[in-house]
């Protein structure tokens, strides 16, 4: 089997797709070598150089770098990337965005007659409707209706973004969870002399957010919430992208680390802290919960989007959305409650059920069904259906 992945969001500078992609491309590989399985696995992005040599073959699409992409790169045109999936000739085709990448990918089917999959991993009417205002986010949701309708399957994260695109027409969405390599992100990263090699008091209450930078994740809210907090709190910021709220300059209770390509260096940072804080409320899922609580980590994170599936009562607190004074008060709760206990809870739950070893082939069981499906198809004039 050749299975390509095609989308505009896979980049060497990370993100939940990239990480999504090349855990898969690792998986696959090693069931290939270990089951003695003809397996093929191409990822085509504009945001990478061609290459042949590792665990999936890289393909470049010509594409342009646009404003308010965060340095992704987005083809031009369908035509560009329909020829290069012409020339792999792949069995199946799964396309990570919404764009030129995703009607190639329904170029391919039709001409070809593949089955084409579409993972929904960006909220497009919520980010949109700030930015371009309500008009433009409900033309968006028609969008992706007549676009989603086209696949022989949608996958969703969260079944919170499988009732959204269910309310926008697109029906029969099948919920997929993302995954963690939990042997990566382990307790056992802990690194005690953090503390020293950032100058802080080693008795300071370490908080830390891991990821991009972007009015969606509500940084401003909980900036605030820290400063309301005061000593002994210290907040950890990792990642890059917009520019910090004005307040985070001149706070000495705040440190700045750019993004960590290196997974095993993002564990060291997350299992060093006490405890991992996430403000934004339009997360489809959110992989940084899960890597935080694989490294033994509580979590206070807001009841809304992907999040608020992922932290239950013993594994952290979900404050209001919005709400610096709630999240304030929630991250007060954890230290005061068995932050012990919830960190344990917060690793079991992460390694015991999204570990990347049970979440892909979940994945792989859902294209094995889609290519016996599209076979029988080709028979009966009928498709099967894949559902959960």
């Amino acid at each position: 089997m050749h299975l390509v992945d095609i989308t505009m969001f896979y980049a060497a500078e990370g993100g939940g797709v990239s990480t999504y992609l090349n855990a898969k491309a690792h998986w696959l590989a090693r069931r290939s070598r270990t089951q003695n399985t003809a397996l093929r696995h191409t990822i085509m992005s504009p945001n990478v150089d061609t290459c042949d040599d590792g665990d999936a073959a890289l393909i470049r699409i010509p594409a342009a770098g646009l404003p308010g992409f965060h340095g992704y790169r987005m083809p031009l045109s369908v035509s560009a990337p329909a020829r290069l999936l012409a020339s792999a000739r792949p069995d199946l085709v799964e396309a990570g965005d919404a764009g030129h990448c995703a009607w190639a990918a329904l170029r391919m089917r039709k001409e070809y007659d593949i089955p084409a999959v579409a993972f929904y991993h960006s909220d497009l009417p919520s980010l949109v409707q700030p930015r371009l205002g309500r008009w433009i986010a409900r033309g968006t949701c028609r969008y992706l209706a007549n676009l989603y309708r086209q696949f022989d399957l949608v996958l969703a994260p969260s079944r919170v973004m499988v009732q959204q695109l269910e309310s926008i027409g697109v029906h029969g969405a099948v919920q997929q969870p993302l995954g963690i390599d939990s042997v990566i992100f382990h307790p056992e990263r802990r690194d005690a002399a953090l503390r020293a090699q950032l100058g802080l008091d080693p008795d300071c209450r370490l908080l830390v957010y891991a990821g991009r930078f972007t009015p969606e994740k509500k940084l401003d809210v909980l900036v605030e919430a820290v400063g309301k907090l005061g000593a002994p709190y210290h907040l950890l910021l990792v990642g890059g992208g917009d520019a910090l709220p004005e307040a985070v300059a001149p706070a000495s209770w705040i440190t700045h680390l750019p993004f960590k390509r290196d997974q095993r260096e993002l564990a060291r940072l997350l299992a060093s802290a006490d405890l991992l804080v996430h403000p934004g409320d339009a997360e489809t899922f959110g992989l940084i919960i899960l890597e935080a609580m694989a490294c033994g980590l509580p979590v206070v994170a807001v009841n809304g989007g992907g999040v608020a599936e992922l932290v239950d009562a013993d594994t952290g607190i979900l404050a209001q959305p919005n709400s610096a004074d709630s999240l304030a008060g929630a991250i007060e709760a954890i230290y005061e409650g068995d932050m012990a206990a919830m960190g344990q809870a917060a690793r079991r739950k992460a390694a015991g059920h999204y570990d990347w070893n049970a979440i892909l082939p979940q994945v792989l069981g859902r294209y094995d069904l889609l290519l016996a499906g599209h076979r029988l198809g080709a028979f009966s004039g009928g498709r099967v259906c894949v559902t959960d």
